[in-house]
């Protein structure tokens, strides 16, 4: 039976990707979308609210805005209704929301649900330290479109913190070294942010060392794969209990 899905954000970018990814796939139904802007094409009905949304389903999927995400967390644990949360730039109490929310229903939180960059984490985890102990600075550079809102990038973030994760000594994540005249030290992490035209997704995790660098690259050629991966992790989340999930359990 199809999965049926709840659609935040469903006018937005990301939103209208996946409408088109799920109407080509029979595992797969958008039963409801919650957006503030309509314009009566949706094939479904759209609510301008998501506590005005009556329609039975198994998930959410929200791609939209940290100030719907509070309203999303209500909504989803009233009905004990599983999330897929993909939105970014959240605050620290409202992770700390996701968290408490997460102990009366089942939630997948991602940065990016990109398989390759779900790869890429468990790449970095091994080479970091490996590199980090040969004297190899950490930088990351991420690229994306001039509409996105939040910077660093939530998969630039959730990069440095898989790096940081596998070795000893943690580094401090540095974003802005413009007021600063002194040599880098050696315990950050740079993270650098680049926002034009209309780039998916660019993330280099770079380790400069003496003589040598080693760059690991993700390049995201079109949205479809972020909105592929978020309908591959509703279906994986439809009935499961209670708890924090990531993309790592969709893939095994």
């Amino acid at each position: 039976m199809a999965v049926k899905i709840i659609l935040n954000g469903c006018n937005g970018r990301m939103g209208r990707m996946i409408t088109e990814i799920v109407s080509a796939d029979n595992d797969a139904e958008i039963v409801a979308g919650i957006d503030i802007y309509d314009e009566g094409k949706n094939d479904y009905p759209v609510f301008k609210e998501i506590a005005s949304c009556d329609r039975e389903a198994d998930v959410i999927i929200d791609f939209s805005l940290p100030q719907s995400t509070d309203a999303l967390l209500e909504y989803a644990v009233s009905k004990t209704l599983p999330v897929v949360l993909c939105t970014t730039g959240l605050s620290e109490e409202q992770i700390s929301n996701v968290r408490r929310s997460s102990e009366k229903t089942a939630i997948l939180k991602s940065a990016n649900m990109s398989l390759g960059i779900n790869v890429l984490m468990k790449v970095l985890k091994e080479a970091a330290p490996v590199l980090k102990e040969a004297g190899f600075d950490i930088e990351i550079v991420e690229k994306h479109h001039r509409d996105k809102k939040d910077a660093p990038s939530g998969t630039a973030l959730a990069l440095a913190d898989s790096v940081n994760s596998a070795l000893k000594d943690k580094q401090e994540y540095v974003f802005d070294r413009s007021e600063r005249s002194e040599k880098r030290p050696d315990d950050e992490i740079g993270i650098s942010a680049v926002r034009g035209g209309s780039i998916p997704g660019d993330h280099d995790v770079i380790f400069a060392g003496k003589d040598e660098v080693v760059t690991f690259s993700h390049r995201a050629y079109s949205r479809a794969v972020f909105a592929k991966g978020a309908v591959e992790a509703a279906k994986f989340l439809k009935g499961k209990s209670a708890g924090m999930y990531d993309m790592a359990d969709v893939l095994g």
